[in-house]
């Protein structure tokens, strides 16, 4: 006979979202149940951001060293040990895990049940011989990577986000399928320790971003040695007795033959439903993932998704963003929505590409020529010159009456400079707050303060107003 659970909250998945949704409930006194399968902190710390990004770091360092010449600086000659920097990745998994471990939660009075949940009726679910009765669910069950219809690479054998951190052995020859954010980044920084790379897509890269950008960030890439073939067709994929990868492809006509050490597929992903059950809960998905409401609701209302299983945006800022809204519906009967208009996101390549609200070409399809684009170039910048980092500019689009309607960077922590526009139109400002702020110098951060400056340029330096300036001279 299985064991009864009563609970005011059960949260499925215990990645980045659900993670935010169990310490936030439990601490505001609400008896809660956290349920994983896998690792706790799912994705995000163990296949995604956080190796991802310790190994973009590493590899930024080896490209500092490679070109510290520039400065006056020179010193022993680079080598890159693929092993320790691997071991620097998992290190760092391993410092963050604490905080998003079942220890942690359990002190923090969630009761943690490791293994699969699988709904067995509208208001229960079960997980191993264990049934849990909430007043409220939170699916968080996250996504996965996925891989195209491609001839032999099931076979094949070949590596995705939940694999590449695994290997200690340095590609010879890299081939990455998919030309995406996470393919794009893995290039670089194989690139960068010493592989030579080849990137597929199927159509244009980074073609999710506004191409002004993407054309800035893909040169870069490019003149890097990475090389990156678009409008490719794949016709099949093989691996040879001695362990190359060999990849049959297609481009304007001509077929070829690319022989690599090693193949990561970063071609899409899709949500984790397979487990859940969910019919018996009477909860409506699509393979985009769970059918929410502006409240993350799904077709029952004692059934939320956040994160990735509930389609949209796959971030993993917006899946902590998902579990505010979803306490404060859950726990507080509060009637909070989601509001995607001050969403930022952001591409970490060298140079960084970064995005907020609408680009320009959303903008023009609503409102036509009523939008008006500012622009200002890193090489402008005396920070920039100063760090050598002179590629890029801030591009913002701005509405009636000066209104910020979106904002995209490509440059130098553009991560890190998008986040004042993502604030100006989350509160609503208008680009007189970009301009009349006091940036310090030197700063990247003047950028933005030019780039907002200049939406008055025209004005300043019309004729009327030097008009205005030589009658109110003539009065001393």
């Amino acid at each position: 006979m299985s064991k009864i659970i009563k609970a005011d909250l059960c949260v499925i998945g215990g990645g980045s979202g659900g993670l935010s949704v169990a310490a936030g409930a439990s601490q505001m006194g609400a008896d809660t149940v956290l349920i994983e399968g896998g690792k706790m902190g799912g994705d995000c710390l163990n296949y995604g951001c956080v190796p991802s990004k310790a190994l973009l770091a590493a590899a930024k360092k080896a490209n500092g060293l490679q070109h510290a010449d520039e400065f006056g600086v020179t010193g022993q000659p680079l080598v890159a040990d693929y092993e320790k920097v691997m071991a620097h990745v998992s290190e760092i998994i391993a410092g963050i895990a604490p905080h998003d471990s079942v220890e942690r939660f359990e002190q923090l009075g969630v009761r943690v049940i490791e293994g699969y949940a699988s709904f067995s009726g509208p208001d229960q679910v079960m997980v191993n011989d264990v049934t849990i009765k909430a007043r409220r669910f939170v699916v968080a069950t996250g996504s996965r990577a996925t891989a195209p219809p491609i001839t032999g690479l099931e076979t094949c054998g070949y590596m995705t986000n939940e694999t590449l951190f695994e290997n200690r052995e340095k590609p010879e020859h890299l081939i990455i399928i998919g030309g995406g954010p996470i393919g794009m980044e893995m290039a670089q920084a194989h690139r960068r320790l010493g592989s030579r790379v080849t990137v597929l897509e199927a159509f244009k890269a980074l073609a999710k971003d506004d191409p002004d950008l993407t054309s800035v960030a893909l040169k870069a890439l490019r003149a890097e040695g990475i090389e990156i073939r678009e409008d490719v067709k794949i016709h099949s994929v093989d691996r040879a007795e001695d362990g190359a990868i060999t990849v049959a492809v297609e481009e304007e006509g001509r077929e070829e033959m690319l022989t690599g050490s090693h193949l990561l597929v970063a071609a899409g992903r899709k949500p984790n439903l397979e487990k859940l059950n969910l019919e018996a809960a009477g909860v409506q998905y699509s393979k985009s993932g769970i059918e929410v409401d502006e409240r993350l609701r799904s077709s029952n209302r004692k059934v939320f998704a956040i994160g990735d299983v509930a389609g949209g945006f796959q971030f993993t800022h917006v899946a902590g963003y998902h579990a505010g809204i979803v306490i404060r519906n859950a726990l507080f009967r509060l009637p909070a929505k989601v509001n995607y208009d001050g969403l930022p996101w952001v591409t970490y390549t060298d140079p960084e590409i970064a995005n907020v609200g609408m680009t320009e070409k959303q903008a023009r399809e609503q409102l036509g020529d009523k939008v008006q684009v500012l622009t200002f170039p890193y090489a402008e910048n005396d920070r920039a010159r100063a760090e050598r980092k002179t590629e890029g500019f801030v591009k913002a689009i701005i509405g009636k009456n000066g209104k910020i309607l979106g904002a995209g960077i490509v440059g130098m922590q553009a991560g890190e400079l998008i986040q004042p526009w993502a604030l100006a139109i989350t509160g609503g400002l208008k680009v007189s707050s970009m301009a009349s702020y006091i940036a310090p110098y030197p700063t990247l951060g003047e950028i933005n303060k030019r780039a907002a400056g200049s939406f008055y340029t025209p004005k300043l330096f019309s004729s009327k107003t030097r008009w205005i300036v030589k009658l109110l001279s003539l009065f001393g």
